[in-house]
């Protein structure tokens, strides 16, 4: 790895993140009501390392400690552990105290992660994320003034509601570059030749677009779907067809986000949200989205046939 300032701060945020990683783990440890608190603690520990020591680890040791936090998952060995959070009547007072406030760490977070990511380009997109995050924290302490330990309290408890799913973003991101590399695409163009009557270009439209949304769920990630899709549908029978590759790929796209609405594979935008606000039902989210998300697929289509092809 080369490093420079930007890579310096990238590891200095992956080492906390790994230090969370590390509590959470803990925290499971010291739960005695928890009965999968080992191998529960195990996952987190591994999750850690692959973070803070992920640079000096050889390949193979990261993919092993990949299958088996897998493992883990697949034979359901992984579970939340008991958090101390407020009752309700805590809850209510500190809400009709503090009023619209709340909101102001979460105005810095966006507002400075713009700045930083405009103006000080050199770092990166993630690196403003992280910067932004703890000038957030900064505003948090400064107009709620609470015990420094409730920063960690907070991170663990979050981080452990979410659970693995936390990590779904990165492990199907990884997913998608594998499908490419491996050829999948071309697979795809030859089962959708069988299938999309010769010349017919709404078919096709219709079938790039539903393909994006689907293989969206399936990766929980448009931009892992759109490689592939666009390689196995969008140019060979779009853009060979006379289609504006600018149109197929740019409505291409925001159709993959349709799916994006309608998957608990998208974890960050679905489940985070579920378990952060504690919803009684996890794909709360997702079932308010479904409508317009099919309404906007199928938007995307009509736009797409009329537009690409002018």
């Amino acid at each position: 790895m080369t490093w420079t300032l930007s890579t310096v701060i990238a590891e200095i945020f992956y080492c906390i993140i790994g230090l969370i990683f590390i509590g959470t783990g803990f925290k499971a440890l010291k739960d005695n009501t928890c009965s999968k608190r080992v191998t529960t603690a195990a996952f987190w520990f591994i999750l850690a390392a692959t973070f803070i020591a992920g640079p000096y680890f050889p390949r193979w040791i990261t993919g092993l400690c990949v299958v088996l936090m897998a493992l883990l998952t697949a034979f359901n060995r992984v579970a939340p552990s008991k958090s101390d959070i407020p009752d309700a009547k805590e809850t209510r007072a500190a809400a009709d105290r503090l009023g619209y406030s709340v909101f102001i760490p979460p105005l810095f977070l966006a507002l400075s992660a713009v700045l930083v990511a405009t103006f000080l380009k050199s770092l990166g997109a993630n690196n403003a994320i992280g910067i932004s995050g703890i000038i957030a924290l900064i505003a948090a302490f400064f107009i709620f003034r609470p015990k420094p330990v409730y920063a960690v309290k907070d991170c663990t408890r979050l981080t452990d509601n979410v659970g693995v799913t936390g990590i779904l973003p990165q492990v199907l991101a990884a997913l998608g570059a594998v499908f490419t590399a491996a050829g999948v695409g071309d697979v795809i163009a030859a089962g959708v030749n069988a299938v999309i009557p010769q010349g017919n270009l709404f078919a096709a439209t219709a079938v790039y677009c539903i393909a994006m949304a689907l293989f969206t769920m399936i990766m929980g990630n448009g931009f892992a779907a759109f490689s592939v899709i666009t390689v196995g549908i969008g140019i060979p029978f779009l853009v060979a067809q006379g289609a504006d590759p600018v149109v197929v790929g740019a409505l291409g796209l925001t159709a993959g986000y349709c799916g994006t609405l309608m998957t608990p594979m998208a974890a960050n935008f679905n489940i985070l949200p579920a378990a952060l606000l504690e919803t009684k039902n996890k794909y709360t989210v997702i079932l308010s989205q479904l409508p317009m998300a099919l309404f906007m697929l199928a938007v995307h289509i009509v736009l797409m046939y009329f537009l690409a092809f002018k």
